[in-house]
């Protein structure tokens, strides 16, 4: 490739709203466009390396053994009522209506339309288990499209789903299947992480997700430091404190709280350690409102605080008007002590341990000192409400845990039959009996590791993009192309040679100076540059430079040449 016959259009300037590295960047480098709110075109540099991203992909999910095929992404309403979700998935769902009125929406995921597509081509358990997959366009409509390609509306996806007869055969695609994800990550030259995950919206029974780690990650991760133990933090288990809780040692008291409602604000002003405060939120339930309680230096978790048998799932908080109707105050000064015996009271494990605790006293302006479970406050139940933090011990016993930043960019769940049964897939099994068919589904968002890499791999001058990634390997930069005849003659010598040698080369021969040209390659993030000058040649050599390295290399041309063998 020659870049006079390129379309590379860089920029100094980017929009305000580019928050993250990613963004910036593919704004600088050209690499994206935007369209509308989180659409975006991808410009020839960007799907160069978009399309490397897609092919290394496809080749470790064919080497899997798992089939491609394209499913439409617009998907008819009937087949989503059939499984309930054109009404649950919520307002990512894009609802559409073609000339006739009849409803379809664009496709966010493909549960559906594979679980159709089965049905109809699979007829016996000699077909299974089978693994379909296709890297196609989604749409989400996100409430708040941010971060350019890191979280638009559109996106380009890798979902696979696989089908088996029994859990047995599900569990080992499963294993399959996160293999398969290690070695995409691995070529690709990301540093990432597999944890422990929720199964979400898609539902299902067992969920790993990968993690591009970087310190702009949206996604905290929970890692041991004496395992290979590793989650979600939204998964991660919060141990029990070893030990009884002590005995009540005061006298409970109500004390003036005018205008402190924050746990910062009310320890602050009281002079206590948020450790010793109890946080109540109030939330609504199955039957009625219900009382959380957490340790004050602790946040709920709201993905474990769905599963309780209270609530329905997708609760949300109660607000003012249901607070002063059934508790007689308003929020900021509620606490478990004195609450009406119709509401439940759950408290988070770490809070049932605590003694001689501070809380809201359930009357404006006023807080407890001194309370206590069981005499002041009573406990329905003790669960796992909370998010872990740094340094609790680790659910498998090894080690303590650490909190990383990371970048969800693959996600693999096993759904057993939830799909199945409701769109009443079925193969003849050995007796001739039908049976339901278990299920597998496996998603990778392709355009989202462009963004994550990016995160993961810049400096000041650009990109480092991982050279599996990059647009090109190895950029040509000839100085003084128009003046010299024989810089023009070595440069187009080269270039063919590393092309011969199926080395991705690009010359760039636009005749800029050296200064533009080097920022141009810096910023496009090509990991080797190798620069041809007269005063080079007539020394025998090149100037080298791999991205990233503070010093060039003067080298002859066959130590150049072995370094592309």
């Amino acid at each position: 490739m020659r870049l006079s016959r390129f379309h590379l259009a860089t920029v100094k300037e980017v929009p305000a709203d580019a928050e993250i590295a990613s963004h910036r960047l593919m704004l600088r480098a050209g690499m994206i466009r935007k369209l509308a709110s989180g659409i975006y075109t991808w410009s020839p540099l960007g799907l160069r390396v978009l399309r490397k991203v897609e092919s290394i992909v496809r080749e470790e999910m064919n080497r899997a053994n798992a089939i491609e095929l394209l499913m439409p992404s617009i998907q008819p309403r009937e087949l989503w009522e059939e499984t309930g979700r054109w009404e649950k998935f919520g307002g990512q769902l894009l609802k559409i209506k073609d000339r006739k009125e009849a409803g379809y929406c664009y496709g966010p995921t493909h549960e559906e339309v594979v679980t159709d597509f089965a049905r109809n081509e699979l007829k016996s358990y000699k077909q299974l288990p089978i693994n379909f997959y296709q890297i196609q366009t989604k749409f989400r409509d996100e409430i708040r499209p941010r971060f350019g390609v890191m979280r638009a509306r559109e996106f380009l996806m890798k979902d696979a789903y696989s089908f088996h007869v029994n859990a047995d055969c599900l569990a080992a695609e499963y294993r399959n299947m996160y293999d398969t994800y290690t070695r995409i990550f691995t070529r690709l030259g990301l540093r990432f992480r597999a944890v422990d995950a929720d199964t979400g919206a898609i539902g299902g029974s067992a969920s790993h997700e990968f993690h591009v780690l970087a310190d702009s990650g949206e996604d905290a991760i929970a890692f041991s430091t004496g395992s290979d133990y590793a989650a979600n933090v939204e998964k991660a288990e919060a141990l029990a404190p070893t030990g009884e809780r002590a005995a009540a040692s005061a006298a409970m008291e109500s004390v003036d709280t005018p205008t402190q409602k924050s746990i910062d604000d009310v320890s602050a002003f009281l002079g206590v350690d948020p450790k010793q405060c109890i946080k109540t939120i109030i939330v609504r339930g199955n039957t009625g409102l219900v009382a959380l309680c957490v340790r004050g230096d602790h946040e709920i978790n709201e993905i474990k605080a769905a599963r309780l048998e209270e609530l329905p799932g997708d609760s949300v908080l109660a607000d003012e008007a249901e607070l002063v109707r059934d508790i007689g105050c308003k929020p900021g000064f509620i606490g478990p002590a004195g609450l009406p015996d119709s509401i439940p009271v759950i408290v988070d494990r770490a809070a049932a341990v605590v003694a001689d605790f501070v809380c809201g006293a359930n009357s404006e302006g006023k807080h407890f000192r001194g309370a206590n479970w069981e005499r002041d406050a009573r406990m329905t139940r003790i669960a796992d409400l909370r998010k872990v933090v740094e340094g609790d011990p680790s659910p498998d016993g090894n080690g303590t845990l650490s909190i990383a930043r990371g970048i969800e960019v693959g996600h693999v769940f096993q759904l057993g039959s939830k799909y199945a049964e409701a769109l009443s897939a079925t193969v003849l099994d050995e007796q001739g009996k039908a049976r339901v068919m278990s299920m597998g589904c496996y998603g990778i968002g392709v355009s989202r590791i462009v963004a994550a890499a990016i995160e993961q791999n810049n400096d000041e001058a650009g990109i480092l993009w991982p050279e599996a990634m990059a647009p090109w390997q190895v950029v040509i930069c000839p100085i003084n192309l128009a003046q010299s005849a024989a810089v023009r003659e070595e440069a187009e010598r080269l270039y063919s040679e590393l092309g011969e040698r199926g080395i991705d080369v690009v010359l760039d021969d636009r005749g800029l100076r050296p200064g533009p040209m080097f920022a141009d390659a810096e910023l496009i993030g090509i990991p080797h540059r190798i620069v041809i000058g007269d005063r080079g040649l007539a020394a025998g050599t090149y100037e080298y430079r791999r991205r990233g390295e503070a010093e060039n290399r003067s080298l002859s041309r066959d130590e150049l040449l072995a370094m592309f063998d």
